[in-house]
């Protein structure tokens, strides 16, 4: 059965087949400002080497703490593979604060799924497994997650795990979830 976990190299070869799904869709380039945008810019050329992945690993886990270095328009984020047995399904992220641009656009919490285990229910799954998380780590009772207003997928998810709608800015759909059920 899936379950949240911390990025681990044991998922290796399902994660770099996983990140070739999201290239094969045209992720990755200069415009694509997501997590896995960044990442596979800056790692996806090594990680195939498992020194470089173990490095990217500890990287990824290593956001989590407020001491990290980072740009200054990041803000601490824990982010959580969802995984069964060593294959890499997605990832959902937490940003542990809201900075002015993450409350208009980006929101606490991003995720995604491989393209290759889509449409089997991981997202909402995942996003439900999280939210208990946003309350008892960080103290969060409720999460503003957002969507591109043409991504119906996602607006489902969100919706199916308590999403309140609150109004459409910057052609993101703006909604906050509560934390406990």
């Amino acid at each position: 059965m899936p379950a949240l976990a911390d990025p681990d190299v044991r998922v290796h070869a399902s994660f770099l087949r996983a990140m070739d799904g999201f290239v094969a869709e045209g992720r990755g380039g200069p415009a694509d400002l997501s997590m896995i945008g960044r990442d596979l810019r800056e790692w996806g050329s090594r990680w195939q080497d498992p020194h470089v992945f173990a490095a990217y690993v500890d990287a990824v886990r290593a956001q989590r703490l407020e001491e990290t270095p980072r740009p200054s328009t990041f803000v601490p984020t824990t982010t959580l593979w969802w995984v069964e047995g060593r294959e890499y399904l997605g990832r959902v992220q937490l940003r542990h604060r809201l900075t002015d641009s993450l409350l208009q656009e980006g929101g606490h919490i991003g995720y995604d799924v491989a393209p290759a285990h889509r449409r089997k229910g991981h997202a909402t799954a995942m996003l439900r497994a999280m939210l208990p998380r946003c309350a008892r780590d960080h103290g969060l009772e409720r999460v503003l997650i957002t969507c591109d207003t043409d991504n119906v997928a996602s607006r489902k998810v969100i919706e199916a795990c308590g999403g309140v709608f609150e109004d459409q800015r910057r052609g993101k759909l703006r909604y906050w979830v509560p934390t406990t059920l």
